[in-house]
């Protein structure tokens, strides 16, 4: 059994990964994409409107939590020096959750800390947690990224949270390294020498290899 095939016999229920308070009928999804037409006469790379345009979402759809993105490609990132270096990065390779900062971020599966480390450059994750998880002998990793500071503080390699448990909350813009408050959450397969980061945006030529290696975290969350 492969990763992208065991994820989908994890859970028979949709897992909540954002305050357990927060119903999952109060998540909605939402298109960042580049051809989303409704973004072409909005700068989506200024933090501020970009999360204004999030709650204008959200508001029409009594939602709390925006979700979605996986393998989207978005000019979010265009700004930022870090992806037009070499080939320009642009496909987004897990799921964000776009909600207020201070919301907690829950453990969807036991796993134990690989690693941490705050991302603190420009465009990147600020404080970043990786778990490590293992199920019917399979090891992968999960990822979360745009944490608050508070977040970081105790952890220590090989700490275990169980299923369920407060990981983590968010962090504000300034923290997140200017991106409008959210968690960026990701499964990696083999996460090679990486510690507290990887990649979570990807050129076209390097598609086939991080979507076989980055699998869509809706399988483990069966959100949709």
């Amino acid at each position: 059994m492969n990763l992208h095939n065991l994820l989908h016999t994890i859970s028979e229920s949709p897992i909540s990964i954002m305050d357990a308070s927060i119903s999952l009928s109060q998540y909605y999804p939402i298109d960042l994409s580049s051809t989303n037409k409704d973004l072409e006469t909005i700068d989506i790379t200024d933090p501020w409107k970009c999360q204004t345009y999030i709650k204008s979402i959200l508001s029409k759809a009594n939602g709390i939590v925006a979700y979605g993105g996986y393998l989207e490609k978005r000019n979010l990132y265009s700004s930022a020096d870090r992806f037009s270096i070499g080939e320009p990065r642009s496909i987004h390779l897990g799921v964000d959750f776009w909600c207020a900062a201070g919301t907690k971020v829950i453990t969807p599966i036991k796993g134990i800390v690989h690693s941490f480390k705050n991302n603190a450059d420009s465009g990147n994750y600020g404080p970043t947690i990786i778990l490590e998880h293992i199920v019917k002998d399979i090891t992968f990793y999960s990822l979360y990224g745009h944490l608050s500071l508070e977040s970081l503080g105790g952890l220590y390699i090989g700490k275990q949270f169980n299923k369920g448990e407060i990981l983590a909350t968010l962090g504000d813009t300034p923290i997140n390294v200017n991106y409008a408050p959210h968690l960026h959450f990701q499964l990696i397969d083999d996460v090679q020498k990486f510690k507290g980061d990887y990649p979570g945006v990807c050129s076209n030529s390097d598609l086939s290899f991080y979507q076989n290696n980055c699998p869509d975290p809706n399988l483990l969350l069966g959100l949709y």
